[in-house]
């Protein structure tokens, strides 16, 4: 028998369990019938915060980000390329702390761009500055928790 791991939604945030062997295909949420494990980043907000980091079995990256943050720009497009290559193996996330000022000051956020790796709500690894696609994933891949 498979193993089943629960990944949310990244539209309606639904609770969904995926076969471990089956995730390489995708698949879609059985509320919203929406594309479960998408390659591109999803944007959080407080409300879904948990769902996503606590709940879901799945590592999700995640970078804290403001508009306003030239560095955070920058790396924007290394950011999206790097959830195609990361995907399904960890979900990536974006956090705009001028909008979600409390998940900033939970995390202790004290510079843009922050990227912090969780998994079932656990702080495995942060790193801040800017960086490219090929720094992202290698940081990523090295701070994953260990295969079952």
């Amino acid at each position: 028998m498979s193993h089943a791991l629960l990944v949310p939604c990244p539209q309606c945030h639904t609770l969904n369990r995926v076969p471990e062997e089956r995730l390489q295909d995708g698949g879609h949420c059985g509320r919203c019938k929406l594309e479960l494990l998408a390659r591109s980043p999803l944007t959080l907000d407080a409300q879904h915060f948990d769902t996503h980091a606590r709940q879901s079995d799945l590592p999700l990256l995640v970078d804290f980000w403001a508009p306003w943050c030239g560095p955070c720009r920058s790396m924007a497009p290394a950011f999206e390329a790097a959830a195609g290559t990361l995907a399904p193996r960890v979900r990536l996330a974006k956090v705009n702390t001028e909008e979600e000022q409390q998940l900033a000051a939970r995390f202790g956020i004290r510079s843009i761009p922050t990227l912090i790796l969780l998994h079932k709500g656990q702080e495995l690894a942060r790193q801040s500055g800017a960086l490219g696609q090929e720094q992202i994933v290698r940081w990523a891949l090295t701070h994953l928790p260990a295969a079952r």
